[in-house]
């Protein structure tokens, strides 16, 4: 985090604001409403009978400021207020002038009681305004009367319900829920009856785990579901699958647990896991067990599903972008085509110790795209095997490493060539084994990839 946005409560907060100019007026508009005690010093040159104070502000007319806004074009004459300010104890900001500022002014979205603010530090705010732009289309207008209400009942409900976590969940079902919309719509009194409707029989906690697919590894591939339950979630039970851009999107002080698995190297073993998630939801958390792509495509979603049902805990389930389809996007590549392929199979090349591999045979006719997860470790098995129950040597393949992340790497190839292409570059997983005709789609639709010899 590069800037930190504090809320200033503005009921009686001095605020003065130091320019004549289109800079300063900016500021000041920021205020209209506020109940901010607002001095704007405009110089000696404003017309008679003008709100503003026409002199310039001396150190006296400074004590006691709690925000300080310069909007001088003379930056030598606003580095002098600025110290004037600091001085008094202000914080300063001076327009276009990030390097005489002590904060900057965020892009701000004012619903009255809800105000939303979004910052880059100074350093890019026409991209913050355009950020505003989008958060502030998907808000409704009546989000304020929203807020109000809550301020309105919020002793009661602290009376009513003193356990935080209890208090917590009533405000997120209240705010979800009918009382919400109808708060939105102006009809207050209406969405107060329901949230003290609400308040007066809370729902019994019922304990719960949300198996939850994560994605291919895109943050932005996320469900809206998906999103939501991490963002309620107090306990998140991740492995190595689950990018530190996509946990980022969590709660701040959800508590997060990793419980990272390798191929061969278990750090937490698979019943430990399912122990882990039934006594945390006991203990009365939002548990949420974050998983790579969908929880049930070569996830042990299954396994994890069972032991929690059988442990008598509810299992909420929701999907995500398995790693065929996310990934074969990200490298342009079409699982299905009619004049290339017209089957898909999903295939893991990791099976359980002792347990036999797939049945290359089932698999191996053309026009026919394999999709082959944790196949890095076996490329040479996959081959060998595929080749062996008539798949054409010279079918194309592809590989694609980290899909649909920042640092993705394609690799495209022929598959009698696929295992010497996975020593040769040093492929690591997470990566995604394509074999089929539609591989060469990665290298035709000019996709950033590396060809075998």
């Amino acid at each position: 985090m590069r800037v930190f946005l504090a809320s200033i409560p503005l009921p009686g907060t001095p605020v003065v604001i130091i320019g004549d100019g289109e800079a300063a007026a900016a500021k000041a508009r920021l205020f209209d409403g506020s109940e901010a005690a607002l001095k704007w010093f405009a110089g000696p040159d404003i017309p008679a009978g003008d709100e503003r104070i026409a002199r310039w502000p001396s150190a006296e007319d400074l004590a006691g400021a709690r925000l300080v806004f310069i909007g001088l074009s003379d930056r030598d004459k606003a580095a002098g207020f600025a110290r004037l300010a600091r001085a008094a104890g202000a914080q300063v900001n001076v327009v276009d002038q990030p390097g005489l500022s002590d904060f900057h002014t965020p892009a701000l979205i004012d619903r009255g009681g809800v105000v939303i603010g979004i910052a880059t530090g100074g350093v890019a705010p026409v991209l913050a305004r355009e950020v505003r732009s989008r958060v502030e289309a998907a808000l409704p207008q009546g989000l304020d009367r929203l807020a109000r209400l809550a301020e309105e009942i919020r002793d009661t409900v602290i009376a009513t319900l003193p356990d935080f976590m209890t208090r917590r969940r009533f405000w997120e079902t209240a705010f979800r829920g009918a009382a919400a919309d109808l708060a939105v719509e102006g009809r207050t009194a209406e969405a107060r009856r329901e949230m003290l409707r609400l308040l007066n029989r809370p729902e019994t906690g019922q304990a719960a785990v949300h198996l939850v697919g994560a994605g291919p590894g895109d943050p932005e591939l996320l469900t809206l579901k998906a999103l939501r339950a991490l963002q309620d979630a107090d306990v998140i039970i991740h492995d190595r699958l689950a990018p530190v851009a996509v946990l980022d999107r969590a709660r701040r002080d959800a508590r997060r647990i990793y419980v990272g698995k390798r191929r061969g190297e278990h750090s937490v073993p698979q019943d430990e896991i399912a122990a882990l998630m039934i006594a945390e939801a006991r203990a009365g958390h939002r548990v949420v067990r974050l998983k790579g792509g969908d929880p049930f495509i070569f996830g042990r979603g299954g396994e994890e599903l069972e032991a929690v049902r059988a442990a008598g805990i509810s299992v909420i389930v929701v999907p995500g972008i398995t790693a065929a389809l996310g990934c074969a996007a990200a490298a342009g590549i079409p699982l299905t085509h009619r004049d290339e392929s017209q089957a898909l199979t999903l295939v893991t090349a990791e099976t359980r110790p002792g347990a036999p591999g797939p049945d290359w045979s089932t698999l191996a006719a053309p026009n026919h795209t394999l999709a082959i997860y944790m196949g890095v470790a076996g490329a040479a098995s996959v081959q060998a095997g595929l080749i062996e129950a008539g798949r054409a040597p010279e079918t194309p393949v592809a590989i694609i490493e980290n899909g649909s992340r920042p640092d993705q790497r394609i690799l495209t190839g022929r598959l009698d060539g696929l295992a010497r292409l996975v020593t040769r570059e040093q492929v690591i997983s997470p990566a995604l084994l394509i074999v089929g005709e539609v591989a060469t789609w990665a290298q035709s639709q000019g996709v950033q990839h590396e060809v075998a010899a």
